[in-house]
């Protein structure tokens, strides 16, 4: 017989030849339920180079099938096979007697395969004892290659590495056993679908009929029939490797073959799709794996789930699979390697693991689901909804009476004048919404006065008045004065002008004559006069204004031809947001112009206007000033993936601001105009300012624009795709500064716990609050530090130690009031993590308490359990195990995949941090910003945790 080779040994399943020896119905204890029993047995080829089949070994594989289901181990059969007397007579005994047989044979056949395995162990450790000097891991494998070098020993050498493997095969079986695979091995999913398999097969039937032609389906058509258009080149190596299981090459399929291709690839059986798995990187079924075949598995699994880095390091990471799995050096892996670093997967994964959940978050959940009637169920709704919002509410009721109030005054004083006679009810409608006007053209100025807001929210009254939302007041009021336009406008053009027209000569006479001449007007001469032309003016402006500062327009959601795509976009906005000191001015003189009003203490309008007209300009002076008055230097450019600009400068000495709030920024090479706000991402402990900006407008694209010309290619080991600095040789543009403005999230030091949700570059104001925050706990402990060494090293200071303590404590008490963090960042792209690696990595070495967890989470990848991204989760958890570093981010800090599971972080932080006072805020998108108020809306109804939502507007 040859000699065997190791490059083609595979153990089929379905090469098991049956004894075709007839078994007599005696021999069955249940009679003819056994007439045809067959016995089997395995046999082990191995396929040579010249294409010859040498057998290795025929072994019985006895299989005895028992009332409970207990079914003995073919490996078993070998070193626990009985006599065939002695099989023959269990036959014929009762059914009693063989389960009592069987259970036996099993306990024998467990004993002896560890006792064997103890023995081999013992063995092969004695003969290559010294390769423990050299691997404490896998001491098999340096002797392996040793014997492998010395001609005399490679044969040796090689048998040791087969039996090692071998031993830890048995192992890994006997491992599977006791922990259940079932419950690490509910992943490795190819189809995702939240509705049931019937439901999910019906859509692939429609599928089919749609896009089969003469009743069979492409292959080029399959990863859209399963529901996989966006990975087409997992789904097309799928197909062929579920055709190549039926020997079928074909390039089309019918519907019967399409259903059981669904099948197979829907089995609820974990083995079933794990040889799946493994037959798509198995292209030449010798059942092993090579280095280059994992290589291309993994540039698969990139190209899948969108990860352009990790195709580029594809060969490392093959390299680093099979050092974990091979280290035997035999240069393949088996199907039943690939199943154990799927078990050992959560073993690996024991960084930035979630939070401890315990019973507690149960039984606060088990509260929310006691039964309420509905009476109660309003009653507590309406209570948390004034909990929540009794700052707006107060602020809105007060506001809208006084227009009540305004209009209602204004409304009586008209009724009751002569003109009333004439004009009816338009004309004290009219003048009551002007009353109005009057207001709130004043009152929506003092919501844009930062400044002015920034000041406040200090003071006592940000416990009253929901500073937050002064945009969303702005806002407010522009819809209010809206309204008051229609009706006073409308009112006099439509209604008291055509009156005034029609009135006889007579009526005018008596009724009109001080206040229109002594010759009764036209509609064209009240139109023309200056009352009429400045408010047709301020209309028309206004329409202006007010449109291209809709969502649609501003964040350029309307495409218009050339010329007109100047209207929409940021720039638009700004322009024309301007165009209401124009307005202002138009809005004096017609108050001034009034008809049927001649006395100047009479004419309001420059009464409401006043205070917050010169507050408003008086801001804006300041800015003015300021900005140049605050001489920035650029010390470093960065241009990142994702279009975003990192901007590091010198930080002015009277510069003082807060973690969490934004400045204005000023590029005059892209317009001596336009100020922008961005979030602070250097702490106030930092000696430099900077800020992430993203492209997302017209005038972030030409500031990147700007600058691009200005950077260089990267340095080697230096992340970013340009960068400039100092050293850089072209002078980089000027830029003007103006803040610090109040938001949100300055706010964090209020509560015990922070929760911090930023979606893409919605990160940037928390990257600040979690670099000041560490820097508190490090200066903490070390005020700490210093006063312990100052008590120990002069014990009998009694009086001085403790009033020194007692003034010190309070203070470390008050800036500790937050004891923990968490953050998570949600992002599409992998190059979005490059943004803040510094800033990660920094926190991760620097956090030794515990106090902040963060967590990456890449929504392009499939979710964790998903045959997409299961290697690339293998990949993640061996690197990080062996280097400290995640593969996707590049830092300490572990990425998760898919979305969070938000109702799950919300019980876990309830679980952990029972009673504390958790302030949750959040800066991305509107629409997880709705999920996550509702959601603490929820668990405050559970349990004494209390939330606390804020959004921040960008």
């Amino acid at each position: 017989m040859k000699a065997n080779n190791p490059k083609h040994q595979r153990r089929w399943a379905s090469d098991t030849v049956p004894n075709r020896t007839a078994v007599s119905s005696e021999s069955s204890p249940a009679g003819t339920e056994y007439s045809s029993t067959e016995e089997f047995v395995e046999v082990t080829l191995d396929l040579q180079d010249d294409n010859t089949i040498v057998l290795r070994s025929v072994e019985p594989a006895t299989v005895i099938n028992i009332d409970d289901g207990v079914q003995a181990p073919a490996g078993a059969a070998v070193s626990a096979s009985a006599p065939a007397s002695r099989s023959a007579s269990i036959r014929r005994s009762s059914s009693s007697k063989l389960r009592q047989f069987s259970q036996e044979l099993k306990a024998e056949a467990v004993a002896k395969a560890r006792q064997f395995s103890q023995e081999l162990r013992a063995e092969l450790v004695r003969r290559f004892s010294w390769g423990h000097s050299h691997s404490s891991r896998t001491p098999l494998a340096a002797s392996a290659v040793v014997a492998t070098q010395n001609g005399s020993v490679a044969e040796s050498g090689f048998a040791s590495a087969l039996a090692a493997r071998a031993l830890r095969r048995e192992r890994a079986q006997l491992d599977r056993t006791r922990s259940g695979a079932q419950k690490a091995l509910r992943g490795l999913r190819f189809i995702s679908t939240k509705t049931n398999g019937v439901d999910a097969w019906n859509q692939v039937e429609i599928n089919f009929n749609n896009l089969a032609k003469d009743g069979f389906l492409f292959r080029a058509d399959f990863a859209q029939c399963i529901g996989m258009r966006d990975s087409k080149e997992f789904a097309l190596e799928l197909f062929d490797a579920l055709g190549r299981r039926r020997r079928l090459k074909a390039d089309k399929i019918s519907k019967e073959e399409l259903y059981e291709f669904w099948s197979q690839i829907t089995d609820q059986s974990f083995d079933s799709r794990l040889q799946i798995f493994f037959d798509m990187v198995d292209k030449n079924e010798d059942g092993r794996i090579t280095e280059e075949q994992v290589k291309e598995i993994i540039m698969l699994s990139a190209s899948a789930n969108k990860l352009s880095r990790l195709k580029e390091q594809a060969e490392e990471y093959a390299a680093l699979i099979m050092e974990e799995l091979d280290p035997e050096r035999l240069g393949y892996i088996e199907l039943w390697q690939l199943e154990t670093l799927l078990l050992q997967k959560d073993t690996y994964l024991n960084y930035s693991q979630a939070l401890s959940y315990t019973s507690q978050a149960l039984s606060q959940n088990l509260q929310g689901l006691r039964k309420k009637g509905p009476i109660r169920r309003w009653g507590t709704k309406l209570l948390y909804y004034l909990q929540e919002n009794w700052r707006r509410i107060w602020v809105l009721t007060l506001w809208i009476m006084i227009m009540v109030g305004l209009f209602t005054w204004k409304f009586c004083q008209y009724k009751n004048k002569r003109a009333f006679e004439v004009m009816g009810y338009c004309l004290p409608t009219a003048k009551g919404a002007a009353e109005t006007l009057k207001f709130n053209m004043a009152l929506i100025l003092m919501p844009v006065c930062r400044n002015t807001i920034t000041w406040l929210r200090s003071t006592k009254l940000a416990y009253f008045i929901p500073f937050d939302d002064n945009i969303n007041f702005h806002k407010t009021i522009a819809a209010a004065i809206v309204i008051g336009i229609i009706l006073h406008a409308g009112d006099h053009l439509a209604c008291d002008f055509p009156k005034l027209v029609r009135l006889s000569e007579s009526a005018y006479e008596k009724t009109f004559h001080h206040d229109f001449g002594s010759h009764k007007p036209s509609y064209i001469d009240l139109v023309k006069g200056v009352e009429g032309v400045t408010g047709i003016l301020m209309v028309i402006l206004m329409v202006v204004a007010f449109t291209l500062a809709t969502r649609w327009f501003r964040r350029n959601h309307i495409k218009l031809p050339k010329p007109f795509n100047r209207l929409t976009g940021f720039n638009a906005f700004w322009y024309s947001h301007h165009l209401f000191v124009i307005v202002y001015i138009l809005l004096i003189t017609h108050g001034q112009a009034v008809y049927l009003v001649h006395k100047w203490h009479l004419k309001t309008t420059w009464m409401y206007l006043v205070v917050p007209v010169l507050l408003y300009a008086g801001e804006r002076t300041l800015r003015f000033f300021r900005s140049g008055s605050y001489p920035v230097r650029l010390l470093k450019v960065a241009i990142y993936p994702g279009n975003v600009l990192t901007l590091q400068m010198s930080k002015p000495p009277q510069f003082k601001y807060k973690s969490g709030q934004y400045m204005f920024v000023q590029c005059p090479a892209v317009s001596p105009f336009e100020w922008h706000p961005f979030s602070i991402t250097s702490s106030p402990g930092d000696d430099y300012l900077s800020v992430h900006i993203r492209q997302l407008g017209d005038w972030t694209q030409e500031l990147k624009r700007v600058f691009s010309e200005a950077c260089e290619p990267p340095v080697a080991g230096k992340s970013g795709l340009l960068r400039a600095d100092e050293t850089t040789k072209k002078s980089l543009p000027k830029l003007l500064i103006d803040g610090p403005y109040g938001a949100p999230a300055q706010d964090y030091r209020n509560y015990d716990v922070l929760l911090l949700v930023g979606l893409g570059i919605g990160a940037t104001p928390f990257i600040s609050i979690l670099k000041d925050l560490l820097n508190n706990i490090v200066k903490m402990e070390e005020e700490a530090d210093s006063i312990s060494d100052v008590s120990k090293s002069d014990p009998s200071s009694g009086s001085t130690d403790s009033s020194m303590t007692n003034k010190v404590c309070p203070k470390r008490k008050k800036t500790l009031k937050t004891t923990n963090a968490y953050f998570y960042w949600v992002t599409r792209e992998q190059g979005s993590f490059d943004w803040f690696k510094g800033v990660m990595n920094e926190v991760a070495d620097l956090d030794q308490r515990g106090v902040i967890e963060m967590h990456n989470y890449l929504t392009s990848v499939y979710e964790e359990g998903d045959a997409r991204s299961a290697l690339i989760t293998m990949v993640q958890a061996l690197n990080h195990a062996k280097n400290g570093v995640d593969i996707v981010s590049g830092t300490r800090v572990r990425t998760h995949f898919a979305r969070p599971n938000w109702k799950r972080v919300f019980s876990k932080l309830c679980s952990k941090h029972c009673s504390a006072r958790i302030g949750v805020f959040y800066c991305g998108a509107p629409v997880l910003a709705k999920e996550l108020n509702k959601l603490c809306y929820e668990f405050n109804q559970k349990g004494p945790t209390k939330f606390e939502f804020h959004k921040e507007h960008f």
